[in-house]
C-alpha cells in the first residue's frame, strides 16, 4: 500500500514527490520517458540556470533528485486507474494500491487523421468504455488503437458485446505478453482508415484499399492513456481537454489530483513544478488525515 501513486515523471509529477517524500509518504511514480520535454534543446527561461539545459537533462536531474529522497520511480505505463476503497493503477503486468493519486501525464497530444471523427463524436464515436459501452449491448463496435491500452479497453466492452474488431489503423499491434495471449479473443483489423461515415450516428468505416463495412461504435484508445482518458472514466470533471481542479489541485474525487499541463493553462515548466509543489502539500494533508 503506498501513500500516494504519481502518474507521470515530468516537472509536475517528480515536483509533487520531492514534498511527499520528505514527508515520509511512501511515494511511487510511474510514467514513460517520452514527455515533450525532452525535445527541447535549450531551456533558458526557468529559473536557477545560468546557462540554457537540455530538456531531457532537466528530466534527468530532477529523477536524481527523487530516487535520492527515496522515492520510488517505476518506468512503465499506466493503463487503468480504479477507485473502490482505495486506488488501484494498473500496468500491464502489475497493479499497485494508493491511499491518493496525482494525475500528471500531460494533456493528449494524439493526432488521428481520420475524416469525420471530430465530427461524429458523441454520435458514435467515444472516448470512455465506462461510460458509453452500456449504450452498444450487442452491438457491433470497434475499438482504434495498437497499444495494451487497446486490449484493455476491448476486455471492457466484453461486458455489452461480444462483436469487438480492434482497428489498428495501419500500425502492428505493440503488445506486452500479457495482452498479446488477450488479443486472441477479438477480431484485428489492420487496414488504414480513410474516413468514418453516417446519417445522425455513426454507421460505416472505410479504409484506404477501398473497403469499408458497418459498425455502431468506435472506442478510441490510441497511443498510451493521458490524464484525461483516466479523468473521464473515473468520473473527474473535465473542460475539453483539461482536468478541472481547485486552488489546491484536486479534482472532485477525494485524493485524486491533478497538475501540469493535464489542467490547462500556461504550459511552462516553472507553472508545473509549482502545481506539482501544491498537490504534494495538499496531498499530505490528505493522507494525514486518513
Amino acid at each position: 500500500m503506498y501513500d500516494v501513486i504519481i502518474v507521470g515523471k515530468g516537472p509536475a509529477g517528480i515536483s509533487a514527490s520531492l514534498y511527499t517524500a520528505r514527508a515520509n509518504l511512501k511515494t511511487l511514480v510511474i510514467g514513460k520517458g517520452d514527455s515533450a520535454l525532452k525535445k527541447a534543446e535549450k531551456i533558458e527561461n526557468y529559473y536557477g540556470f545560468s546557462q540554457a539545459i537540455r530538456g531531457e537533462d532537466l528530466l534527468n536531474e530532477g529523477e536524481k533528485q527523487a530516487a535520492r529522497l527515496g522515492v520510488q520511480i517505476i518506468e512503465n505505463e499506466v493503463i487503468n486507474i480504479e477507485k473502490n476503497d482505495f486506488f488501484e493503477v494498473l500496468t500491464p503486468d502489475n497493479s499497485y494500491v494508493s491511499k491518493s493519486v496525482l494525475l500528471a501525464t500531460g494533456q493528449p497530444l494524439k493526432k488521428i487523421r481520420i475524416e469525420n471523427l471530430e465530427q461524429f463524436e458523441g454520435k458514435g464515436v467515444s472516448y470512455c468504455t465506462t461510460c458509453d459501452g452500456f449504450f452498444y449491448n450487442n452491438l457491433k463496435v470497434g475499438v482504434l488503437g495498437y497499444k495494451d491500452f487497446v486490449v484493455h479497453e476491448a476486455v471492457e466492452l466484453e461486458a455489452f458485446t461480444k462483436d469487438i474488431t480492434i482497428y489498428t489503423n495501419g500500425k502492428q499491434l505493440e503488445l506486452s505478453e500479457q495482452f498479446l495471449e488477450t488479443s486472441k479473443r477479438f477480431n484485428v483489423n489492420t487496414k488504414e482508415i480513410y474516413r468514418i461515415d453516417g446519417g445522425d450516428f455513426l454507421q460505416r468505416i472505410f479504409f484506404k484499399d477501398g473497403t469499408s463495412e458497418n459498425i455502431d461504435g468506435l472506442f478510441i484508445a490510441y497511443e498510451s492513456p493521458s490524464s484525461v482518458d483516466f479523468a473521464r472514466k473515473l468520473g473527474i470533471l473535465v473542460d475539453e481537454n483539461s482536468i478541472v481542479v481547485d486552488r489546491d489541485q484536486q479534482t472532485n474525487i477525494d485524493g485524486l489530483f491533478a497538475a501540469g499541463d493535464c489542467t490547462g493553462g500556461f504550459k511552462q515548466i516553472s507553472t508545473a513544478v509549482g502545481q506539482g509543489a501544491l498537490a504534494g502539500r495538499k496531498i499530505i494533508e490528505y493522507v494525514r488525515s486518513l
